[in-house]
């Protein structure tokens, strides 16, 4: 059955089969971006963008609905590392960071009520040990830092370049793969655009024509019930004359 509007020039359309229906009610992606130019027309565009609006203003789900569809995130027990599960829950908490204790790395005397006990200028002489130690170990870190360092840092920028060219080939793949596609679509959306013209053609013409037909059958429709009237008003009887 045809469908339309009067004089606004608008394309009739024709029922579908039912099983044609029954598959418009899935989500189908039909769009050819290589072809179809019908959204750079401006009217096209406003009408488009109205339905949109629409949809989104009847749609029933809020934008903090949207993520309700996918799966829910693994929870962490942190078992294994409880340093990192008083971290995250310090975090989830909105506490600040607890602050690094430096008080070891100076080096003080014992207050003055302590300054005659031995063991308080021990536990002081222990520490000054302890730090000397440690900037000796500095030292020598710095020491082999300098005597290999250079060569240590060429072999891990070498291993970050083969790695760089790795990625830089994966990705020349990828825009490759990517680039032949779509001229695939491009071609095959542009050889088969004719025959799509073509058939658009060819089904506006026979929707047309299906207006046509039902225009004119309703105009003998309207023509035999006139003529009906007629013949009833002369006293003519068409039954008995169409049955001799």
């Amino acid at each position: 059955m045809a469908t339309g509007s009067g004089g606004k020039g608008e394309v009739l359309l024709l029922e579908g089969p039912p099983h044609l229906a029954a598959a418009l009610t899935d989500e189908v992606i039909d769009a050819l971006p290589y072809i179809d130019d019908d959204y750079g027309n401006p009217l096209v565009k406003e009408e488009v963008d109205r339905l949109v609006e629409e949809e989104m203003r009847r749609s029933s789900k809020k934008p903090s609905h949207f993520l309700k569809d996918l799966p829910p995130l693994p929870k962490f027990s942190f078992q294994d590392h409880p340093m990192l599960a008083k971290e995250f829950e310090r975090v989830r908490a909105g506490k600040p960071p607890v602050q690094m204790d430096a008080s070891r790395y100076g080096l003080e005397a014992p207050p003055a009520n302590k300054r005659n006990d031995e063991s308080a200028w021990r536990q002081s002489v222990q520490k000054a040990q302890r730090l000397l130690q440690h900037q000796v170990i500095r030292l020598e870190n710095l020491d082999l830092m300098s005597a290999h360092g250079p060569e240590v840092w060429k072999l891990y920028n070498e291993q970050l370049e083969a790695f760089l060219s790795r990625l830089h080939a994966r990705v020349q793949k990828l825009n490759g793969e990517i680039e032949s596609m779509n001229r695939e679509r491009k071609y095959h959306q542009q050889t088969t655009a004719y025959e799509l013209n073509a058939l658009s053609a060819q089904w506006r013409e026979l929707s047309s024509k299906n207006i046509e037909i039902q225009a004119a059958c309703l105009d003998i429709q309207n023509h035999i019930e006139l003529l009906k009237s007629e013949a009833a008003e002369s006293g003519w009887n068409l039954e008995e004359i169409t049955k001799s």
